[in-house]
């Protein structure tokens, strides 16, 4: 289902931002024209695993097979939560659940197929994406893409090869970089999807990691770039850093000012957001912004016959927030001290809005 949005666009969209408080930022475009819309999300799921043990993997540690009892209630709700937001994502203004949505923290094929079998998503006929990572906690990337809307052309796994500081013949094992190539509603997008190495240890200890991710991002993007330097990328995923580290800026080399940039730069729109002291996940009374949609170049063109950036946004509607308690105000997460919360995740989902001119 693509959404045909007339003059009103722009009012239309901030009138359904500022009513469920979604923080937002916007690219200019003509309100005297008729646009389809399309919204692409990323969302990490916060271990969303299946209540078998695959001895293959360190699944045992997860929080649903750490439970004693009611682990198969657990997981239908965990699986009904998550759908329901994926659903509602972007649905106040096209209509329709996302076109595509990148995802990470999920076990295995399993639990996406479970998962795009929700009500509220079963008919939207959602494709998947997904290799499986040798990530040592068990978890993956993949990328759900509604059938009707985008047309799969290829989907490539990169192994993200990197070694510990301390003993390089130690390898640290940790989630693989996922690349879908297709026909958005007739356009070519490339769409990559993260979910670079955590902060544990310390920021500073654990950095040259991401810095790695990053490196692995930046030569994926070089090699669309080289067959085709107005590629449409998206980049997408939990990076564990926010828009001012190194990774990002330096290694990445995106940048947050749409101004003079060249043909094969990139474009982070949450650069703003996080100055503002918005983010997407909480920690000791401060908010990061470790969810991120960074872009090419030539989505921000103002030449609307193919689809172009117009808005992102961070989806942290009130009933995705912890109601009470010394979190209040904090993304609901699922699990918490061994248990079952019947929340969401502990991150808030993030999206762009994408346009294209009708005639």
């Amino acid at each position: 289902m693509k959404t045909k949005i007339t003059i009103f666009l722009i009012a239309c969209l901030a009138f359904s931002c500022g009513s469920s408080k979604v923080a937002t930022t916007e690219s200019k475009v003509s309100t005297e024209k008729k646009y389809n819309v399309l919204t692409v999300a990323f969302y990490n799921l916060e271990n969303l695993f299946d209540t078998e043990d695959d001895t293959e993997k360190n699944d045992e540690a997860s929080p649903i097979m750490e439970m004693q009892n009611d682990r198969e209630q657990a997981y239908q709700s965990k699986l009904a939560n998550m759908a329901k937001v994926i659903s509602e994502i972007g649905a106040d203004v096209t209509k329709n659940s996302p076109a595509i949505v990148g995802l990470c923290e999920m076990e295995n094929r399993k639990v996406l197929e479970d998962l795009v079998n929700q009500p509220g998503l079963v008919e939207k006929n959602y494709g998947i994406a997904h290799y499986d990572s040798p990530d040592r906690r068990g978890i993956d990337v993949a990328l759900l893409y509604q059938k009707d809307l985008f047309k799969l052309q290829s989907a490539t796994n990169h192994e993200l090869l990197i070694y510990d500081n301390n003993d390089p013949e130690k390898r640290v094992y940790t989630r693989d970089q996922l690349l879908v190539t297709g026909l958005l509603d007739g356009d070519e997008m490339n769409f990559i999807v993260n979910h670079w190495p955590s902060r544990s240890g310390g920021e500073a200890r654990s950095r040259y990691k991401r810095e790695k991710a990053a490196a692995l991002n930046k030569s994926i993007i070089d090699s669309l770039q080289a067959v085709n330097p107005y590629a449409k990328i998206i980049t997408m995923g939990d990076l564990n850093d926010d828009p001012t580290n190194t990774s990002v800026t330096k290694v990445l080399g995106a940048k947050d000012e749409k101004e003079n940039l060249e043909t094969k730069d990139l474009y982070n729109p949450m650069m703003d957001l996080f100055k503002q002291g918005i983010g997407t996940l909480a920690y000791r009374d401060g908010w990061n912004l470790f969810d991120q949609m960074i872009m090419s170049k030539p989505l921000l063109d103002e030449d609307f016959s193919s689809y172009r950036f117009y808005k992102v946004g961070i989806y942290n509607k009130n009933y995705l927030a912890n109601p009470r308690g010394r979190y209040k105000g904090y993304p609901f997460r699922s699990w918490s001290d061994g248990g079952f919360t019947n929340g969401f995740s502990d991150h808030f989902p993030v999206y762009v809005y994408l346009i294209k001119e009708v005639n």
